[in-house]
């Protein structure tokens, strides 16, 4: 019996942000128009932009230009690891995904690269 799937989310939805935003990510910057560099691109299309990447497995350089620059979400995710931000929210999304549909703990999966050892010279 096939299971079928969901579509691929290119968006994080509405509702799901609200529920997120507040708990999780640190205060945006305001956007105060002034003169010089332009404020950070919004913590929603930077998280939308990981969520893509982490989806098809793009490269940060190749990340289409709806979600902002590759570079800056790149920036921004590997300081959302530095900081246990993105633990936590990969933590309450989990949480979320339970209620929602409920998670089944019953087997894992662990994916690894073999390499040979280098041969020893006497």
């Amino acid at each position: 019996m096939r299971t079928k799937h969901l579509p691929a989310i290119r968006k994080i939805p509405d509702e799901l942000w609200d529920e997120i935003k507040l708990l999780i990510l640190p205060p945006e910057k305001a956007n105060n128009n002034t003169i010089g560099r332009p404020p950070a691109i919004p913590f929603r299309k930077v998280l939308d932009g990981i969520v893509y990447i982490l989806r098809t497995g793009c490269q940060w350089k190749m990340l289409p230009k709806e979600y902002g620059s590759g570079s800056i979400c790149h920036r921004r995710f590997q300081q959302w690891i530095l900081t246990k931000v993105f633990q936590r929210l990969w933590v309450k999304l989990l949480e979320l995904y339970d209620d929602l549909r409920g998670i089944t703990w019953y087997w894992q999966s662990l994916d690894s690269v073999a390499v040979k050892a280098p041969l020893e010279w006497k």
